[in-house]
């Protein structure tokens, strides 16, 4: 099956959709100012987005904020446990109300006119009321409240108060969130810490690229170069009959890169521990069985796979990784660290020198793959006579018995299904 290289004419100036013709991009998606404005409207303000972890917000008051599409929210557990996703918007002039990234607080106060709310987001009160008798009335104007659902402490909100339950959307993502999080080796996830980057390219390019294992070895060379034979070895996926990319409906997507790691629960014995791991064996071995010891370094790269959830998070092997689209030639990452929450100090130091040396500022892996993606938007200003191809495997790709679509690991299979669900999103 061979996909065209040229587009056949758009119906309309407004037909957005005709941009994504079987596995060809038009180049435009990374340029088009007007087309990032719909793309705000139609994908970021009415589906599920990802905001936040629960174990950043697990005690009554404690906030973060965060971005859905270009609107500030603040995700915030109240005094009763319940989590609530608010508009970071002061009701009376629009104000932001919290500028902390992330804290404790009894309620949120406007810096402009000192408006305070409840960590449910009601109006508790407002300075010098003469004026406002029979103007309004405090119940009407709270922080905006958003819809909110989690599912094994993912927390997604949405604007849009009528869309389907957060299980349907993930759908058959479900079974591999539940696989990630078994790299907590029987403790719970916990966030970290953080890389927050920009790069100046549009959000898509980026969410190409979690599930792109084609350019695994070629952008992140040097990376391989710099690890120790065994992990170099465990990542050398190129080959390997088992390692395979899946579509799994709604834009989300999986690549598996180190099958033996898919379900860290199984494990029969004949994996060898990393040498590089020794001196973490032997501290844990001091007050732990060896079968606990094995099961949590055998974990500490994370799970075998990288999960992309559509459109602005992925779970990448042992880490989160999340997009902001700022503008359509700029977007914001953030790298999110993940241990075990109650885990052992010495294996979660160890986690955080692994995230550091691949995701950190000074990694090899972030700076490269930003590289990668400058240059794809500088590229993709040649215009609409150079498309962009995602056709890589769709000579090979076959639909498994619940109607994945399957194909090798270096193949692009999950950007055609991300593709797809933007072409879905954007014909509404």
């Amino acid at each position: 099956m061979n996909a065209p290289l040229r587009f056949h004419p758009r119906k309309t100036d407004s037909s957005y959709a005709d941009l994504v013709q079987d596995a060809v991009v038009d180049p435009s998606l990374y340029t088009d100012p007007a087309l990032f404005e719909a793309e705000m409207d139609k994908i970021f303000y009415k589906t599920w987005i990802w905001v936040a972890h629960e174990s950043e917000i697990k005690n009554p008051g404690d906030f973060k904020t965060a971005q859905i599409g270009r609107q500030p929210v603040i995700v915030v557990r109240d005094k009763t446990g319940k989590i609530n996703v608010l508009e970071n918007r002061c009701r009376h002039r629009g104000a932001t109300v919290c500028e902390k990234h992330k804290g404790n607080a009894t309620g949120f106060t406007c810096p402009y006119h000192s408006w305070s709310y409840g960590l449910d987001g009601k109006l508790r009160g407002l300075p010098y009321p003469e004026g406002y008798e029979d103007v309004i009335e405090k119940a009407d104007l709270p922080l905006q409240s958003l819809r909110c659902e989690s599912y094994h402490g993912m927390i997604f909100a949405s604007f849009n108060q009528e869309i389907e339950p957060l299980s349907d959307f993930l759908g058959h993502a479900k079974k591999w969130i539940d696989l990630f999080m078994k790299q907590g080796a029987g403790f719970p996830i916990k966030v970290q810490g953080e890389h927050k980057f920009s790069f100046k390219g549009n959000w898509k390019i980026q969410l190409e690229n979690t599930t792109d294992g084609y350019h695994f070895p070629v952008v992140h060379k040097t990376f391989l170069s710099s690890v120790d034979e065994e992990t170099s070895e465990m990542l050398s996926f190129m080959t390997d009959d088992q390692s395979i990319t899946r579509s799994l409906g709604n834009g989300h997507s999986v690549m598996i890169m180190v099958p033996e790691h898919v379900d860290l629960d199984v494990d029969d014995g004949s994996e060898q521990l990393q040498e590089r791991f020794a001196h973490v064996t032997e501290e844990l071995s001091k007050t732990m069985p060896p079968e606990q010891v094995r099961r949590i370094v055998r974990s500490l790269h994370g799970a075998g796979f990288n999960l992309n959830l559509f459109p602005n998070v992925a779970m990448s092997m042992s880490f989160f990784r999340v997009l902001h689209p700022v503008s359509v030639g700029e977007t914001q990452i953030r790298h999110v660290a993940l241990g075990m929450d109650g885990g052992p100090e010495i294996a979660n130091r160890e986690r955080l020198r692994i995230h550091e040396h691949f995701q950190g500022p000074f990694g090899f892996g972030s700076p490269d793959d930003a590289e990668a993606w400058e240059r794809v938007q500088a590229g993709s200003h040649a215009g609409r006579d150079a498309p962009i191809l995602v056709n890589r495997g769709l000579n090979r790709e076959w639909v498994d018995d619940n109607g994945d679509k399957v194909s090798h690991s270096t193949d692009e299979t999950g950007m055609r299904e991300a593709y797809a669900m933007w072409k879905k999103m954007m014909e509404k």
